[in-house]
């Protein structure tokens, strides 16, 4: 277990109360029903006072020498959100049932993106354990969770949590998140967690009235950087590194998805992204932990490989590159960012067989050059969907892409990228063909509710899908409400038998080829056809045939002499009818 700078800390004196807080010479604690008490400071900017009589539930603040009282940035609960006091918990008091859990290894993931509030009609941790089963048949191995830290109001999407250490009170206790991790576990189904470190919410985060949290020397899409690299970094990036280690360790997480990495900005001799993947990797000891990031700059350094195989830094990227192929050919949809990637086959091929397809070119919709060669790297470096919570709910109704889309479309840009080697990743209810939207949700007060409203507008404006008269309201309890999963439509569904099918082959004949690790691969293309080649240890060949468009295409005599493992569509000698997409596995 790791020792935490931050928070409460437990000792047979009673509870130590501690506070970084750098730009008061004297801080004070209040304890609920007992009048506030000083603190002692020392050189270093911390704040101590030892409280014999406080234990698990004792509720409290700090109070600033101007009076305003503050909760503690290091909370493990927060029973009245954001604005309220912070409650001690005794995390250790949890007995796990799973405490020989280990992890599974990497190439074994089938990820399900999922957010608390909207899987389950309660949206609880615990209502969340019920759903378990379901993914265990239907061959998820690892949950991907959206941010759960504090957060203000009733719901949100997450990503405006301001109290890093404490999981939002809305959707349960901090135990009720550690059953849910341990009853994953029990399914051999790891858990990772969606974190946000490039930025903190714009309602409750109080730590710049005492510490020195962003710098005007970086500039992020929610204004200054956080301080990474200035004076008095040294305890911000602790805070930031060690609330990391505290999910892996008190909670035995099996990894992250770190959110828009390329909004981290330092300028430090080791960049803050390094150091989190080396302390995580280090403090998670023989267990096998996962690291995701989101890249916008495609930048295939953090995705380096050891001279074994092994993650220097980070596991692997969310491919938002395969993403934007396969929904244009579903959709056909081209304006926005998607036209960029419209026109041929050559771009999917290049996305299957080396991750980006900007890999150092110029993007007209970016005005510059993208992305860094990714050929070198294994397939699995690479996290494959065909929806998440960016890509639906960056769209002005949060609509779906089965929604309107033709069911053959579906089907065959499922079968690619369920079956393909990069790790695939559902979203929830993608897998019985779910409606509901999943549109950006979030509950601030009258004043940013309204500023939230207007910059959603001004953003969504130049995304693709914002072609409706009407924005939903982010902030209507209404918005929320419709995004939610209603799991009564589950049993009805084709769609889910035939998730069933593909992830069943890819667990039988897929991740093995995975195991002994992939060379090298190759792709061609003839206008709307591709083919794509995959070699594995043993001269094992992985090949993928597709046509992923409403017309027939040509691709020209195949010789292949390998096992057909999937067909959907026809193949007549090279002419594939249109939505054909064939796997096969051969010697090389």
């Amino acid at each position: 277990m790791t020792k935490m700078t931050f928070g409460p800390a437990f000792s047979q004196d009673g509870i130590l109360f501690r506070l970084w807080a750098p730009l008061h010479e004297s801080v004070s604690l209040r304890i609920e029903g007992a009048d506030p008490r000083p603190m002692e400071a020392d050189d270093d900017g911390w704040h101590r006072c030892m409280v014999a009589d406080a234990g698990t539930g004792t509720r409290y603040r700090f109070v600033l020498p101007d009076g305003l009282e503050v909760p503690d940035p290091a909370s493990r609960f927060q029973p009245q959100d954001v604005h309220g006091p912070s409650e001690v918990v005794d995390l250790s008091s949890y007995r796990w049932n799973t405490s020989e859990w280990t992890g599974r290894p990497w190439e074994e993931m089938v990820i399900y993106e999922l957010h608390i509030g909207c899987f389950t009609a309660e949206g609880t941790f615990r209502a969340a354990i019920e759903r378990l089963d379901h993914l265990r048949e239907l061959g998820v191995t690892a949950l991907q969770i959206m941010p759960v830290a504090e957060f203000p109001g009733r719901y949100s999407w997450g990503y405006d949590g301001v109290l890093p250490y404490a999981p939002d009170s809305s959707y349960g206790r901090p135990e009720d998140l550690m059953e849910l991790v341990d009853a994953a576990h029990e399914r051999g189904i790891s858990v990772f967690l969606d974190a946000v470190y490039n930025h903190f919410g714009p309602d409750g985060n109080y730590i710049p009235s005492y510490a020195p949290l962003f710098t005007d020397h970086h500039k992020t899409p929610w204004g200054n950087g956080v301080n990474y690299d200035g004076d008095g970094s040294e305890m911000i990036r602790e805070f930031i590194i060690e609330n990391a280690l505290y999910w892996i360790t008190e909670f035995r997480l099996d990894g992250f998805r770190f959110d828009a990495v390329h909004a981290i900005k330092d300028d430090s001799r080791e960049h803050l992204l390094h150091a989190l993947a080396r302390r995580v990797r280090a403090a998670a000891g023989d267990r096998q932990v996962h690291l995701i990031v989101e890249n916008e700059e495609n930048d295939s350094d953090l995705l380096q490989r050891d001279e074994n195989g092994a993650a220097r830094l980070f596991t692997a990227q969310w491919n938002d590159d395969l993403h934007h192929v396969l929904h244009i050919a579903a959709t056909g949809e081209i304006f926005g960012y998607y036209a960029d990637y419209a026109g041929d086959a050559d771009k999917l091929g290049r996305a299957l067989a080396e991750g980006f397809v900007f890999q150092g070119e110029h993007m007209r919709y970016r005005g510059a050059s993208r992305g860094k060669p990714s050929g070198h790297l294994p397939p699995t470096a690479f996290v494959s969907f065909i929806q998440n919570h960016d890509q639906i709910g960056n769209r002005a109704l949060g609509d779906r892409i089965m929604a309107a889309s033709p069911a053959d479309a579906i089907k065959a840009v499922t079968s690619i990228y369920l079956l393909a080697p990069e790790i695939p990743m559902l979203f929830m209810g993608e897998e019985w063909d779910a409606k509901e939207p999943f549109p950006f949700f979030c509950d601030f007060d009258e004043d940013l509710n309204d500023k939230v409203r207007k910059g959603r507008r001004e953003e969504l404006s130049r995304l693709p899908g914002f072609d409706a008269d009407e924005l939903l309201d982010p902030t209507a309890p209404s918005t929320f409400a419709a995004a939610k999963l209603d799991w009564s439509k589950r049993a009805s569904s084709e769609t889910l038998d035939f998730y069933r099918t593909l992830l069943d082959l890819r667990h039988q004949r897929i991740i093995p080829l995975l195991k002994g690790g992939a060379g090298q691969a190759a792709y061609r293309s003839a206008g709307t056809a591709v083919a794509v080649d995959w070699t594995f240890a043993g001269d094992r060949r992985l090949h993928l045939s597709a046509n992923i468009s409403d017309e027939a295409a040509t691709l020209g005599p195949q010789h292949e002499d390998g096992e057909t493992i999937f067909r959907l569509g026809r193949n007549d000698d090279g002419d594939l009818a249109p939505w054909t997409v064939l796997w096969s596995i051969s010697k090389a």
